[in-house]
């Protein structure tokens, strides 16, 4: 099984070095569209890897284009290679890229990750964009997503004003944005004081939210809404666990064990720093924020250059736009509280 699964590798190491021979570049000229190949994982993977990481388990696969995509979770492009700690879909490889990029040097033309930087402490960063660097090809595409701290000061102050001269919209949207600005940085819980917000039926200042944060707000909304009659029609005819249900969890629920113990042994204070540390390390919660300045500056750091602030459809990748990944197809911009900005390896 060994000897095919390699010439295949070889076969398509050829065609895309042939590829860029003839002058077809991410950010060139636009390469023609063929189906994704998937391919066995070669036994001996470490030979694909930088310092003996794991690509994926079982099956790897060669996408059309050499652009990557990292901590993709729904969105994503199935001719790119998509990574995500928990994989949505068999087009997405499982990896932590927080411990580092799976992948060898200078293996692709474009490197994009949308609001993932923003969940990782400030040295993690930095690491982190210079493995960015590290995979990218000389000429190669960072392109980066993350929320707008600038346009976040901007809406408060806004409000803020308006609120003091006794605008009930400005009382509502200041309410709104200073979340925006604080709660996932300082959440407990997941969702936070945003969640229990949106939950609220009389949402007064929906527009300005959902144009704010895009169509990902209209579904949480919906959805708080749906969630809000579920849990009244189960407080009509609520449904009682039986014993059998409990007992079942208790023998084959391993992890539901191990919570009943950790209860046992801990005191009440004890467990709940336990579950508070969980979340806090589980990757929702914002570790910093930045604007045009300050991402500006870190990418100088890192290595790159030609560093410029995009709009969603914007790019030096190109006909970026057809990708889908940070505007929909109707022209709408995904998540429009983002600062887009692209930078290039030299």
């Amino acid at each position: 099984m060994e000897e095919p699964v390699r010439l295949i590798h070889t076969l398509i190491h050829k065609c895309r070095h042939t590829r860029r021979e003839a002058g077809i570049q991410s950010h060139g000229r636009q390469a023609q569209y063929v189906p994704v190949v998937w391919i066995p994982a070669i036994p001996d993977r470490g030979r694909l890897c930088r310092n003996d990481r794991v690509v994926n388990k079982g099956m790897r696969l060669m996408s059309e284009f050499d652009y990557l995509n990292l901590g993709c979770g729904t969105r994503y492009h199935p001719a790119w290679t998509n990574v995500d700690f928990t994989p949505a879909d068999t087009h997405v490889i499982a990896a932590d890229v927080a411990k580092g990029i799976p992948f060898p040097d200078r293996s692709f033309d474009v490197v994009y990750h949308s609001h993932l930087l923003e969940h990782l402490p400030k040295p993690a960063a930095r690491d982190f964009l210079k493995e960015c660097y590290r995979v990218l090809r000389p000429e190669g595409i960072l392109r980066i997503a993350v929320p707008d701290l600038e346009a976040i000061v901007h809406h408060y102050l806004l409000a803020l004003e308006q609120a003091r001269t006794g605008s009930k919209e400005g009382a509502n949207n200041y309410d709104w944005i200073l979340l925006e600005m604080y709660d996932q940085a300082v959440r407990d819980c997941s969702g936070g004081e945003m969640a229990a917000y949106l939950r609220n039926n009389a949402l007064a200042n929906e527009k300005f939210i959902v144009a704010r944060c895009g169509i990902e707000a209209k579904r949480l909304i919906e959805a708080a809404r749906q969630e809000k009659i579920t849990d009244t029609l189960h407080t009509i005819n609520p449904e009682k666990k039986s014993w059998l249900t409990k007992l079942f969890r208790l023998f084959y629920d391993a992890r539901h064990r191990r919570e009943i113990l950790l209860k046992l042994i801990l005191k009440n204070t004890d467990y709940e720093a336990l579950q508070l540390g969980r979340f806090r390390l589980g990757g929702e919660v914002h570790q910093w924020m930045y604007d045009r300045f300050s991402l500006g500056r870190l990418l100088m750091e890192c290595g790159f250059a030609g560093i410029v602030p995009r709009t969603a459809t914007e790019s030096y990748v190109s006909d970026w736009s057809r990708f889908n990944l940070d505007s929909n197809p109707d022209g709408n911009v995904h998540k429009p509280d983002s600062l887009f900005m692209e930078a290039v390896r030299p």
